[in-house]
Formats: C-alpha cells, structure tokens, sequence
C-alpha cells in the first residue's frame, strides 16, 4: 500500500505499542521530499510503503544494532532503530572521530538512530565538536556570530547558500559495508527563514540527549526502508517529490 504523504511518520519504532507491531507489519519505507524555502507555501509529499518496495532492488542495506528490552541502560533507548555509523565526511574530508563515539557505551550514550520525527540530526559533544571545527575551519568569518536557530543549530549563516554550500561540499554519514548518506552540496543548509541557512545539525546535549540523531532533513531524497524481520535498514538515492506526482 502507497500513501501519498511521508511527513510526520510517528509511533515507529521496535517496541509493542508502534505501528508496525500494531498492524503486523514487518517491512515499510518512506521517501521523504526536498524541503522549500521557508517562504514558499507548497508542501510537497513524499511515499510512504507498507510492505514490499518495488525500488528496493537497488537499496544498500545496514544492519539494524538490537538490544534486549530488560537492558537497563540510563541513556540507551532499546526499541530506537539503531544502527552502526561509522564516520562523518564534509567536502571529501574525513573527520577525525573514533567510531565508538557513534554506538552507546557502558550507559548507552553514542547510540546511534535513524529518526522520522527529528527535523535536524543532532551529535553527541564528540562528534559535534568536530564537525563545527571543520565549518569553522572552511567558513569560519561567514559563520553567523551569536545566532542560534530554534535553540539547536548554531552553524548559521547569512548570505548566498548556494555559494555557501559549494565552498562546504557534500556532506556524507558514513556506516558499515560502505553504504554511505550522502547530503549534495546543493542542499546541506536549511532555510530558516529571514535570509539565514543552517546547517542541519545541532547538538544533541541542547535536546538534553546522549544520542545522535539522524532526523528528516538527512533523509531527504533518500528512501529509507526499515526490513523489521530481517534487522536491517536499507537506503536508496531517489526523487522524492517526483514519485508522489
């Protein structure tokens, strides 16, 4: 079955009470569209599929991490669709972080999950830090000075976000087995309206989190498929906004 909107996909995650479980289904996958400037009042739809995906031919699959539900852990979320980052890429530059910032420790913090309902991804203190390092390091005196968007993302800036993002370069989410997500040049900032792009990352410490977050402005263009029998989750490259018309 084909809905013709995949914004606001809500309840999905491994545990009893999740729409998946509730409606015995083992495998679903959404398409979420490119989003538009905040000026622009047309709400694009993505696709949202229960079951079967006739496109996942070509989808390159990671292997969900699983914990067992009586694991008490303070800052670890067991039903959270988890899976094994590996590494952050901006402008072909590979960030200096060790892997096991991206999977919990012995209290959970590090988990790494894939998140409909986040706008933006958000990093641990680690991770974070590196990659405001690299955004410093490359756009450093474009950066907008003391300007924090919704309380999370601080790597603002003014200006031509076209410019801005050729300067940066692709962005890309690194896993295991080399599956990779990659975010185009053209479309790491978000438009937060008034003139301002951010990058769409912020600091999973302001969400009071010990946990990176993969949110929805990552997963644009991408289908994102969830295999709940086999424990994987599988990517594929596609035009999101198309496929709804």
């Amino acid at each position: 079955t084909e809905s013709s909107d995949a914004r606001g996909i809500l309840g999905m995650n491994l545990g009893r009470s999740s729409f998946p479980f509730q409606a015995k289904v083992t495998k679903f996958s959404y398409c979420v569209p490119t989003r538009q400037p905040a000026n622009n009042n047309n709400f694009p739809t993505g696709s949202f599929y229960l079951g079967n995906n006739p496109n996942s031919a070509r989808f390159r699959y990671v292997s969900m991490l699983t914990f067992p539900q009586s694991q008490r852990m303070p800052n670890l979320d067991p039903l959270a669709y988890t899976v094994p980052m590996q590494g952050i890429r901006i402008g072909g530059r590979k960030l200096n972080i060790p892997p096991s910032v991206f999977r919990p420790n012995a209290g959970g913090s590090g988990q790494t999950m894939v998140d409909s309902g986040s706008e933006f991804t958000f990093l641990v203190d680690v991770a974070y830090d590196r990659v405001r390092e690299e955004i410093i390091r490359v756009l450093g005196p474009r950066v907008k000075k003391g300007y924090v968007y919704g309380g999370v993302a601080d790597m603002c800036f003014d200006g031509n976000a076209m410019e801005i993002g050729r300067l940066l370069g692709d962005v890309a989410f690194e896993f295991e087995k080399g599956v990779e997500i990659v975010v185009p040049k053209e479309r790491v900032l978000a438009d937060v309206g008034g003139g301002v792009h951010c990058v769409g990352i912020g600091r999973s410490e302001r969400l009071g989190a010990a946990s990176n977050i993969i949110g929805n402005f990552h997963q644009q263009n991408l289908w994102v498929e969830f295999d709940l029998a086999n424990r994987r989750i599988g990517f594929g490259v596609a035009d999101c906004s198309r496929l709804s018309k």
